[in-house]
């Protein structure tokens, strides 16, 4: 298992819960270095003064705050650790809601929370049950890297699984994207469920999901490795070319799904059309300040 990344506490109520946070995911990209052509010398990265051009050390550089374009304020770790912020030790549960009202969109990295010794063991549980037999999850507050985030808890398997969030005025708007004049039949959405009938799976696990591209990179790798010509992949797939009539089109990908189960292609189920659910009045959003540009040169501690 990987180390822990923060250590602390769930607050339940009155309920406290020592925990440990654990990355519940890890990188698997191919991770490439860049280099000198001539001479094959590694390129390295170093933080200089814009000033003075001198090349600085960790300890030589601090954090501050653009208040005007003269003037930063310098501000310490020290003291945003000193900082009045209940959720600065502890993951704050507000509120329960159902899993299905968060919308994917929000949610960002997964941790694994671990129980932090014997005395934790019984509330974890009691937490993760309660989770479970109500089906819903927890909207939490916690503070992490110099700010506080948004969270939600939920089960997995037998453990708490923490997600981060984004607060509502990081969420952009989509309005502007939205196709204008677009007129579709009864005749083309019934097609497309009927495509989405024939694609279906019951779990995520069902499918044969493998990064093609990672394994094409790291056979290019072994391949000059061994001073060989590396294995050549299939011919790609055509690129389809515009669609002129969509019926055909999913006519043809219902038969092409079909086939590829090892069914029967016959004709497309049709079905009825789902009722479109109505619309919520749109909340105005706040409005919000643009951060001022960084080009101070004045600290003010």
């Amino acid at each position: 298992m990987p180390r822990p990344v923060w250590s602390g506490a769930v607050s339940f109520g009155l309920v406290t819960i020592p925990i440990k946070v654990l990355p519940a995911t890890e990188s698997r990209g191919i991770q490439f270095n860049q280099f000198h052509l001539e001479d094959g010398g590694r390129v390295r990265y170093q933080k200089t003064c814009d000033l003075d051009g001198q090349v600085l050390t960790q300890d030589e550089i601090g954090k501050g705050y653009e208040v005007s374009k003269d003037t930063i304020v310098q501000i310490t770790d020290a003291e945003l650790a000193q900082m009045p912020l209940p959720t600065a030790k502890a993951i704050e549960i507000v509120a329960f809601v159902p899993a299905a009202s968060i919308d994917p969109i929000r949610i960002s990295d997964g941790y694994y929370l671990a129980a932090d010794g014997p005395v934790s063991a019984k509330p974890y549980t009691l937490l993760r049950k309660a989770l479970e037999r109500t089906e819903k999850v927890a909207v939490a507050k916690f503070a992490w890297h110099g700010r506080e985030r948004l969270g939600l808890l939920r089960v997995k398997g037998d453990v708490l699984l923490l997600h981060a969030m984004k607060w509502d005025d990081e969420i952009r708007s989509p309005d502007e994207l939205k196709p204008k004049g677009t007129e579709l039949s009864d005749d083309e959405v019934n097609g497309a469920l009927a495509l989405m009938d024939t694609m279906t799976v019951e779990r995520l696990d069902d499918l044969e999901l493998v990064d093609r591209y990672r394994e094409a990179v790291l056979e290019v790798i072994e391949a000059k490795v061994e001073h060989r010509e590396p294995r050549q992949a299939g011919e790609p797939a055509a690129p389809a070319g515009q669609v002129i009539d969509l019926m055909a089109a999913l006519q043809d990908s219902v038969a092409k799904a079909k086939a590829a189960r090892g069914e029967t292609p016959g004709d497309a189920t049709v079905h009825e059309m789902p009722a479109p659910p109505k619309k919520a009045a749109a909340k105005k959003a706040p409005s919000k300040k643009t951060a001022a540009k960084k080009t101070s040169r004045k600290y003010a501690s």
